[in-house]
């Protein structure tokens, strides 16, 4: 019965490995849509569109956006994950999706290790501190003396409750030992909004969303959070040079398919994107971002994301954070 049984598996995994050759022979053969767990109009959704747009012009199909916000993006994460793994339904995941939500939500709809098939990591940001200009300091030393000798009285903002500048935030008091009160918003704008109102003393945020703000004055930049400064802000010291050596964290996107998607499938859509982010017009709206190239190989980003889930998944514990 083993025997036969052994026999019936075998068959089964040739004849679907033949399925997934003569799919990915024919691939693609319609349009692919990208699925962005962000609304229309956030960075990561304007990115996917860029890209898509490149990508079409190579795969010889129409790539398009389908936004699905909501629930840290774990909405569009699932639309993807139960998606039929045939190429033609892709996710812009991110820093959320497949690193801080599984420490998050205690009932994930779906897992980001098991549902997926990365295929290439594609850009990261990093995310820069910003104080309002009255705040009477000017490098992140003199800003944790100030916090310590007031504490509970500063507070800062963030895009909302388990985002990742949130996350930011709680990694700045643990690090820095610092009682500061977390004050969420609902997005990454309203949150700048507030604080060059002068309404919270500072916040984390992407250098791309708050670089013209630091430029014109209205904010003051302290720390980048990657371990290289940035190109549009390169006169600000990173967070380890600042006095936090060991504090880092980015913002990244990365392109992933439905778990089982063919392999050929998967090779081709990596080379394609690592392609597409190396022409002139994707540099020139990667370095508009702020960003940074970070393709590799599907393994790579695999990874990468079990790598960020353990990181994220160590400052939501200590923060004692958890959202409904």
């Amino acid at each position: 019965m083993r025997t036969r049984a052994a026999v019936f598996a075998c068959i089964a995994t040739l004849a679907g490995s033949g399925a997934g050759s003569a799919l990915a022979q024919n691939y693609p053969a319609k349009p692919v849509r990208i699925v962005v767990p962000q609304a229309p109009g956030a960075q990561s959704e304007l990115f996917a569109r860029m890209l898509g747009q490149k990508l079409g012009e190579s795969l010889g199909q129409p790539v398009v956006n389908d936004p699905r916000p909501g629930a840290g993006g774990a909405i569009g994460a699932e639309v993807a994950a139960r998606a039929a793994p045939d190429g033609y339904t892709l996710l812009m995941g991110t820093n959320s999706t497949h690193g801080a939500n599984p420490a998050l939500y205690a009932k994930l709809p779906y897992d980001p290790v098991r549902d997926f098939a990365p295929i290439a990591l594609t850009v990261g940001m990093p995310y820069v501190l910003s104080v309002h200009p009255s705040l009477p300091v000017t490098t992140l030393k003199q800003l944790i003396a100030f916090a310590k000798s007031r504490p509970g009285q500063l507070n800062f903002a963030s895009a909302g409750n388990g985002s990742t500048h949130h996350l930011c935030g709680e990694l700045l008091k643990s690090m820095a030992r610092i009682s500061i009160v977390h004050v969420p918003y609902k997005g990454g704008p309203p949150a700048s909004a507030a604080t060059i109102s002068g309404e919270v003393s500072m916040l984390f945020n992407t250098v791309g969303s708050v670089h013209s703000h630091v430029k014109s004055g209205r904010l003051r930049a302290l720390g980048v959070t990657t371990t290289t400064h940035s190109g549009q802000l390169p006169e600000v010291p990173t967070m380890a040079e600042a006095g936090l050596p060991g504090f880092e964290l980015q913002s990244w996107f990365g392109l992933l398919a439905p778990a089982a998607t063919p392999k050929p499938i998967i090779s081709r859509l990596n080379a394609e994107t690592i392609k597409a982010l190396n022409t002139p017009e994707m540099k020139s709206v990667i370095a508009t971002m702020g960003a940074n190239i970070m393709s590799g190989s599907p393994e790579q980003f695999a990874d990468h994301i079990k790598s960020e889930i353990g990181r994220f998944g160590e400052i939501v514990k200590a923060a004692g954070i958890k959202v409904e």
